[in-house]
């Protein structure tokens, strides 16, 4: 074990590491700037339990119905040999499917070790690639792996990447509803995401294979329930756009072992809990281990990181809290207090608070004329 591994093992304590999956790196890649999430997300700390132990729970999540509703769907999906798949299949890709060969890639030989499946997964794949048939071939759970941060990260997605005649398609199922020919537009735009982290990492595989990744193909394919029913229809996204943001902010990632380096050597999230697996560690404590790491709030962070509610009390009164847009507008002016003292003429602003300074004061005239109020 390396020191970086072993520095995460410390700062996660004495507990299995939360797996990281497409969600995770689609909100990590939305917040590249986030030191304390990629800790966290690189160490594989429990974000709920830690957020909840400071007071601060994350008021949403998966409920255990939704979870076995996904499930119930997608064996549906997937039963008498993906039969129902291929037929919409069939449809939305417009492939002449004669024939299919399904591998089940979720274990190897029994043996779930991720390095294992993962190898399988190379192997099956390349071959795949590699091949020359003529028909399409299904493989259900193959094991991913991606670069975040300076670090292999393994992804153990529930999708098929469908190939025929040399291209790869994902497949995402997913059980929220498309009513009348329209789903929910914030899930749609969620599970493009999570399928172009699957797009990058299979295009990841290929390229380690010597192979092309545009072999991949931008076109994902979504399955979900129609109307009110379990009856599933499937529609084609184009991820390109999602894939140049994950590409762009993937490679802006700080690498791990640097956000480490200033650390200190005891810092640690560990809850010490007791023999019912409940949180000892003193709330102060953990507040101040999770103080040591700065975060980079925004209101965006609300709708996808557990310590959310948590950060947005201690970004109170900084522009970071306005939201993104906001904070870039006024590069260099930290608190809101200074962007109300810059715009009143109140504060003289430093050499690199002018352009903020000035955008300011442009804005309060404007304020000013709108409610009548005398320059």
């Amino acid at each position: 074990m390396n020191s970086t591994e072993s520095r995460l093992d410390q700062l996660r304590g004495p507990v299995p590491p939360v797996p990281h999956n497409a969600r995770t790196i689609a909100a990590l890649t939305s917040n590249p700037g986030c030191a304390r999430r990629a800790v966290m997300d690189a160490a594989g700390v429990d974000k709920r339990t830690v957020a909840a132990r400071v007071g601060f729970p994350p008021p949403y999540g998966q409920s255990p119905f939704a979870i076995t509703r996904t499930r119930a769907f997608e064996a549906q999906v997937k039963a008498n040999g993906c039969a129902e798949l291929l037929r919409m299949l069939r449809e939305v890709l417009d492939l002449p499917i004669p024939e299919v060969a399904y591998h089940d890639l979720e274990e190897a030989a029994g043996n779930t070790s991720q390095n294992v499946r993962h190898a399988l997964a190379r192997q099956v794949l390349g071959a795949a690639a590699k091949g020359t048939d003529e028909f399409g071939t299904l493989f259900d759970h193959p094991l991913l792996r991606l670069p975040v941060g300076g670090r292999q990260v393994f992804l153990e997605p529930d999708l098929i990447a469908f190939q025929f005649q040399g291209v790869f398609h994902i497949i995402e199922i997913k059980s929220f509803a498309v009513i009348d020919g329209q789903a929910d537009g914030g899930k749609v735009a969620a599970a493009a995401v999570q399928s172009g982290v699957y797009v990058v990492a299979l295009r990841q595989l290929l390229k380690e294979l010597g192979l092309d990744p545009e072999r991949v193909s931008h076109d994902v394919v979504l399955v979900c329930p129609e109307n009110f029913s379990n009856h599933a229809v499937a529609t084609k996204l184009d991820v390109r756009r999602q894939l140049t943001v994950l590409n762009r902010q993937l490679n802006r990632m700080t690498r791990i072992d640097e956000l480490l380096e200033p650390l200190d050597d005891d810092l640690t999230f560990d809850l010490a809990p007791d023999r019912d697996g409940r949180p000892t560690r003193p709330v102060g404590e953990l507040c101040a281990a999770l103080e040591h790491i700065p975060a980079r709030y925004s209101p965006d962070c609300l709708s996808m990181c557990e310590m959310s509610y948590f950060c947005r009390r201690e970004a109170h009164g900084t522009t970071h809290a306005l939201g993104r847009t906001v904070s870039e507008e006024l590069g260099g002016v930290e608190w809101v207090e200074a962007a109300l003292g810059l715009a009143g003429g109140l504060l003289a602003p430093a050499p690199e608070q002018m352009e903020a300074a000035m955008v300011l004061r442009a804005a309060m005239r404007l304020r000013n004329e709108c409610f009548g109020i005398p320059a």
